[in-house]
């Protein structure tokens, strides 16, 4: 719980001069501590404001060996300092400025009597890369500059963090997907790169880093002297910072693109659980790949919209033990710090996050928990903002004796330990310890005993996993196969072997020969999959096979899950299979929101066969209908991108029959009409309250119908703005796990009183200007003296930019951007099979259906 504090925030010093009139005087100070929000029980002291003209913006934090603190300007170079004591705050006098030559540092570790620098230089005054600095003369000042190893980054997701082992013997570096790949000595994940796009692919929207091929986002781990070089991990994009737990697990926060608002493929900022060999799917533009995909790995936990900065766990701090244990993540553009409770799940863990702080604006960048005083300093800054430091204690009475440091390791998570030791080196018997599992329940069991297969010479293993006799593992193995053996398109070189189509063949043969309804619902996904990067990797195997691929998946489609009519529409459009068209066109039509209508949309554009008349003008009308759509700032030249494709694929006489709807002229309607379309055809039921609908939901939430759960769901409009499971807006909270937070008459207090209590990650900010006007919005990024503002809920690209200079006052908002009254057009009926379907999590095979 956030507790109160006075939410007014003024820049502006008003001097009454002798003549009467009033000047504006600018304050250039930190955000004051008047407008931030801090957990029940915690203190937040304003300890310095940094001079920007002097001292620059401050990004990173570490401590020394005498635990002074250094930091980082983004575009300067280092300081360093003594905390000061409570109560008291720091002098610029007090500071003193590292005489190292060293600048834009984004990584900052004291480790081997060395400070160690990832350097991630925008302006190009000096080589990105890893340095080490060390006092040469004993003299307590850092001189002596050694490059390690140089890398090429541009702008942000660069060289970011530098992470001590928990073995205290090397270095982890974590570098976003703007970094181009060094040259390691190892690599645990396996180095098949593929971007594995069926479809034409589709780079973004608006160009950015259309030429950014996999492998991207790469973790590795390096020897103290820096000559020794291993990939860990891969497939990330904004990483900047991570940690490690007690168990000695690494955690990093990853943000994906925020152009992508509101497409099926975008995916919220996250935690994941850096394990050895592990990958995570990101490809630019539409070919990143969403979390139930069996070749990437899942989060820990979804957090939404964000900007991923520090990363610290709480050990050492003075704090409550769950708060010890917490990792600490920071979001720059939304000024958040959340805490993150994690618990251990099978061979990874499950997390849930708490917002600790929060303020507007509050760019903050890094955080440390200083072994002296138990408390958390994090600073705000970076893109020349205004910059900070800050104190947070703990002033509750709560216990904060130390918490155990012993690691907790249950059985999966050592197995999965086990296999990942088949990851480095030569074992004998890797194909021996890792085969039982390759089909293991557990996702990160299964990755780990596939990864160690897929590292050894698939002349090893290949006849195995193409005779396999469980469909289990038989699926599983040959998708890992299919990357082993083939070689993406995108990523061949001028020496590659040819592609050894017989193995393409092969594996497909094999693929065909599974029966459907022996497998899980994961193990169907793994199936389609290990077709599609057979496809994509070998070539199309002929007709005879197509058709065999066709005859398997064809009478699947459609699904009762979206995620397999993903890849079956994909698949099927891909070999033209004649019933494509008709059944992806009805699900279009069906489908109660704008990402799955755009996954169909996108499947269907090169398909060229199985169309009519009525299917292609149905096809083209919702283009029409998608046109007033909202997402990010990509979202339109999606839409765009898709219907030109479509438009390629048809001839000329499709061309003339389709003349009517092709040269129909658009109409763009707000999203109050929008609104208003959902809910066409529907009256007025009744002014509902409270106490009536909550004890109609007491009676049991039982025998309810899904599909209407769904249906209101979407009527309702809530889909534009909350996430429920990989669905939906990004602008309110995310509700797929509503049922464990929630009973129904909370639940339902919070949709009728949304302004009763607001979700404080979600809470608007009301800003006036000096000129008399008012905003009211979502803070979303801030650059230099620049607040952009999100100010439609319904849009997520609806941006205000407003001059920092000429706010007068600015503070969170009481009034939610949530409107009242959305049960009024609903009956009773209505009503519980809407709670039923958010606090099932979307299940249709929970027990309130």
């Amino acid at each position: 719980m956030i507790k109160n504090i006075k939410h007014l925030l003024s820049f502006i010093i008003f001097i009454k001069l002798s003549s009467g009139i009033l000047f504006a005087q600018i304050q250039n100070e930190a955000t004051p501590v008047e407008n931030i929000s801090v957990a029940d029980g915690f203190d937040v002291e304003l300890l310095f404001t940094v001079p920007k003209d002097k001292l620059g913006s401050w990004v990173n934090l570490c401590l020394d060996d005498k635990n002074r603190i250094i930091a980082s300007d983004q575009f300067g170079g280092l300081y360093r300092f003594e905390v000061p004591p409570k109560g008291k705050t720091l002098k610029e006098n007090a500071i003193e400025k590292v005489p190292a030559n060293i600048r834009a540092a984004n990584g900052l570790l004291w480790a081997f009597d060395s400070l160690y620098v990832a350097v991630n230089d925008y302006e190009k005054k000096m080589d990105s890369g890893v340095y080490r600095l060390t006092d040469s003369n004993g003299d307590d000042q850092l001189d002596k500059v050694e490059k390690l190893r140089g890398m090429q980054a541009r702008g942000d997701h660069g060289v970011h963090a530098l992470i001590l082992s928990p073995d205290k013997k090397s270095i982890y570096l974590i570098t976003g997907n703007n970094t181009t790949p060094v040259e390691a000595n190892r690599s645990r994940v396996p180095m098949d790169w593929g971007e594995d796009h069926l479809l034409p692919r589709m780079p973004d929207g608006r160009g950015h880093n259309r030429d950014r091929l996999a492998p991207a986002g790469i973790i590795y781990k390096m020897s103290p002297d820096g000559k020794d070089w291993e990939i860990v991990s891969s497939g990330y994009r904004n990483i900047f910072d991570g940690g490690f737990n007690a168990d000695g697990e690494l955690f990093t926060y990853d943000a994906d693109m925020e152009y992508d608002f509101n497409t099926p493929w975008y995916r919220p900022t996250r935690i994941c659980h850096v394990t050895s060999g592990s990958m995570y799917g990101w490809r630019n533009g539409t070919g990143k790949r969403p979390e139930f995909y069996p070749d990437t790995l899942p989060p820990v936990v979804n957090i939404g919209p964000g900007s991923p900065t520090g990363v610290t766990f709480g050990y050492g701090a003075k704090f409550p033990p769950k708060y010890q244990k917490a990792m600490f993540i920071l979001d720059w553009s939304w000024g958040k710090i959340y805490a993150i409770h994690m618990k251990p799940d099978g061979g990874t863990y499950f997390g849930k996050k708490e917002t600790f702080i929060t303020g507007s604006p509050l760019p903050v960048t890094d955080a440390i928990i200083h072994p002296g005083d138990g408390a958390m300093y994090f600073a705000i800054g970076g893109r020349k903002v205004q910059s900070g430091l800050y104190r947070v204690s703990y002033t509750g009475k709560g216990n904060t004796d130390p918490i155990s440091m012993k690691p907790q390791v249950n059985e999966l998570a050592s197995l999965r330990h086990k296999l990942e030791d088949l990851h480095i080196g030569e074992h004998p018997k890797a194909l021996e310890l890792a085969w039982p599992h390759t089909a293991h329940p557990d996702r990160f069991v299964r990755w780990a005993a596939l990864m160690a297969v897929q590292r050894l010479p698939v002349d090893k293993w290949a006849s195995k996993a193409l005779q396999e006799k469980d469909p289990s593992k038989r699926v599983h193995l040959l998708l890992t196969l299919a990357k082993a053996g083939g070689i993406d398109p995108f990523h061949r070189i001028p020496n590659d072997p040819p592609v050894d189509q017989k193995m393409g063949k092969e594996i497909i043969s094999s693929l065909t020969k599974i029966k459907w309804d022996k497998l899980t619902v994961n193990e169907k996904l793994a199936l389609v999959r290990a077709f599609q990067v057979s496809l994509v990797r070998f070539g199309k195997p002929g007709l005879e096979l197509e058709q065999k691929i066709i005859d398997q998946l064809e009478p699947h489609f459609p699904s009762q899950k979206f995620e397999l009519n993903w890849l079956l529409c994909e698949t099927l459009s891909f070999l033209e299979a004649q019933s494509t068209a008709q059944k992806a066109i009805t699900l279009l039509l069906k489908a109660p929101t704008q990402e799955e209508q755009m996954e169909y949309a996108r499947s269907l554009r090169t398909l060229k066969h199985g169309w009519n008349k009525k299917l292609r003008t149905d096809y083209f009308n919702w283009f029409h209908k998608a046109a007033n759509y909202r997402g990010g700032a990509s979202f339109s030249k999606f839409i765009e991108f898709i219907k030109n494709d479509a438009l390629a694929s048809l001839d000329e006489q499709d061309k003339k029959d389709l003349a009517p709807i092709l040269n129909k002229k658009t109409v763009v309607q707000s999203p109050a009409e929008m609104m208003a379309k959902a809910m066409s055809g529907r009256t007025f039921v009744k002014q509902w309250k409270l106490e009536e609908l909550s004890k109609a939901a007491s009676k049991g939430l039982s025998q309810r119908n899904f599909q209407s759960g769904r249906k209101m769901f979407a009527a309702g409009g809530c889909f534009a703005c909350h996430r429920f499971g990989n669905e939906g807006g990004m602008t309110g909270p995310d509700l797929t796990g509503s049922g464990g937070r929630y009973s129904p008459h909370d639940l339902l207090e919070q949709i009728m009183y949304p302004s009763k209590e607001i979700n404080e990650q979600f809470v608007p900010t009301f800003i006036e200007m000096n000129n008399g006007d008012f905003h009211t919005g979502v803070v979303v990024n801030l650059n230099q003296n620049k607040v952009v503002i999100n100010t439609d809920l319904y849009n997520p690209n609806q941006r205000t930019n407003v001059d920092r200079t000429e706010i007068k006052n600015m503070g969170p908002s009481t009034v939610s951007p949530m409107p009242p009254g959305l049960l009024n057009m609903m009956k009773e009926g209505e009503v519980m099979d809407l709670l039923a379907y958010i606090l099932s999590g979307g299940d249709p095979e929970h027990k309130f259906f």
